[in-house]
């Protein structure tokens, strides 16, 4: 008999109730997150709330700020309320805060929404993929945590088709009203939607996750060991001792160069696009192939690198990445330029996991999630200022620079995760394979 016996058809039960409510939450967060650049378009064209290029590139970084607050207050809250409390909270957040942009009069009110809106977005996705962690099957942590990640992009392309088929007709703040109908989803988290067993272990309440497990036939997870607060900054310092602090402070700066390509190309490809004179449907239709190419790029970047190595696709990715994004401020045939924004969206989506794969690799078992988390934080830098730079470049009448600046950023990015893989290679030769094996759960950092 094996000793790894299969999950039981209940916890596989189980696994997908979980993965299922945490993939629509996830969903409706992409939505709300993507919705702002699909319908940016139609608001500069109208002028509503009197909205310039730039004040719509400070709107944009209002919610990637508020992602940057979520994002280092999840896990925080999470620990104090439990996972199952905090998506809900997000979840409420989010689409409250839409409504207060859809009846917002103001340009200072419509911020306030979109800010508190990025906290709920910025704290929903790594606590859902906590949830989900505690309840993938045994042996799957990472192709479940993979198949939640696509929940973001396809948000995006149903962000896309919002704009299209309900903006046209009944205006900007209907898009808005649509992010409100989560708030229907609520009630069904509060219901079916266990509480993580991982926090109900670490609140020492282990007789209710021995029952909860043993309802579905879950598998118990290991209890967590208590970590004091001088470990963790220790574990920080580290980061920092001999030379170590060039190794950190490289990969910082490609995840900033990485995640203000990720959130500028969101927040201003449609207006990008309508800049090199596209009509706004074909506009549109680029960030349905974009997001498309980002469920593509994360399936495939996981294997890729599997094979050749994380910081390597990181590299690669970037480049291409650089390159793609660069053409897209060449007016081609469209079907031409189609292909091309799809594979942008290969590439980009997936070169930023990868950093943190790299990261992964490359850090002591002990430091892994402290280096991988920093990572992650620092780059959210980059995605507030990306968005405004955009808006900078267009209120400056050099909207066709837009795609060259973000094209600098990949290109940035590819160089600084490059030297930092050599160096990584140079001062410890091999040392990243007795690690790849764990490079499959960088995603857990998000985006």
């Amino acid at each position: 008999m094996s000793s790894s016996p299969a999950p039981s058809a209940r916890g596989s039960r189980l696994a997908l109730l979980v993965v299922g409510l945490c993939w629509l939450a996830v969903l409706f967060d992409g939505l709300d997150m993507f919705i702002y650049g699909s319908v940016l378009p139609h608001m500069l064209q109208e002028k509503a709330l009197g909205i310039t290029s730039g004040q719509a590139g400070d709107l944009g970084s209002y919610a990637t700020f508020g992602m940057l607050v979520g994002a280092l207050a999840a896990g925080t809250v999470a620990d104090r309320i439990g996972r199952k409390k905090l998506m809900v909270s997000c979840v409420t957040l989010f689409s409250l805060a839409s409504g207060l942009c859809a009846i917002a009069g103001s340009v200072g009110l419509f911020g306030l929404g979109r800010t508190l809106a990025g906290v709920g977005l910025g704290g929903l996705l790594p606590t859902a993929i906590s949830m989900v962690s505690d309840y993938a099957p045994r042996g799957r942590a990472a192709i479940t945590i993979g198949l939640l990640m696509t929940a973001h992009h396809a948000g995006g392309i149903l962000s896309a088709y919002v704009a299209l088929w309900i903006v046209e007709p009944l205006g900007w703040r209907s898009a808005f009203w649509v992010c409100v109908v989560p708030l229907l989803f609520v009630p069904v988290l509060l219901k079916f939607l266990p509480e993580s067993l991982s926090f109900l272990l670490a609140q020492g309440r282990t007789d209710e996750a021995r029952t909860l497990a043993g309802r579905y036939d879950a598998e118990l997870p290991a209890a967590p060991a208590d970590k004091p607060a001088t470990a963790r900054w220790e574990n920080l310092a580290n980061l920092f001792r001999g030379r170590e602090w060039i190794q950190t402070l490289l990969y910082w700066l490609a995840s900033f160069g990485g995640l203000l390509l990720v959130y500028g190309v969101a927040t201003w490809l449609p207006t990008l696009m309508r800049s090199e004179g596209y009509e706004l449907g074909s506009a549109l239709t680029f960030v349905v192939l974009f997001n498309l190419g980002g469920i593509v790029g994360m399936l495939v970047a996981g294997r890729a690198s599997d094979r050749f190595g994380a910081p390597r696709i990181s590299a690669i990715w970037f480049a291409l990445t650089a390159c793609g994004v660069f053409l897209l401020s060449v007016h081609m045939p469209l079907a031409l330029t189609f292909a091309v924004v799809f594979l942008t969206g290969v590439f980009l989506n997936s070169a930023q996991t990868m950093i943190y794969a790299t990261v992964s690799i490359g850090s002591a078992p002990a430091n892994r999630a402290t280096a991988v988390g920093w990572t992650s934080g620092m780059g959210r830098f980059g995605a507030v200022f990306g968005p405004w730079l955009g808006g900078q470049l267009l209120a400056a009448d050099q909207g066709d620079w837009g795609f060259t600046a973000f094209a600098i950023a990949g290109f940035s990015s590819m160089v600084f995760i490059g030297i930092a893989s050599l160096r990584t290679a140079t001062a410890a030769p091999g040392r990243g394979a007795g690690n790849r094996a764990t490079s499959h759960h960088a995603p857990a950092a998000g985006q």
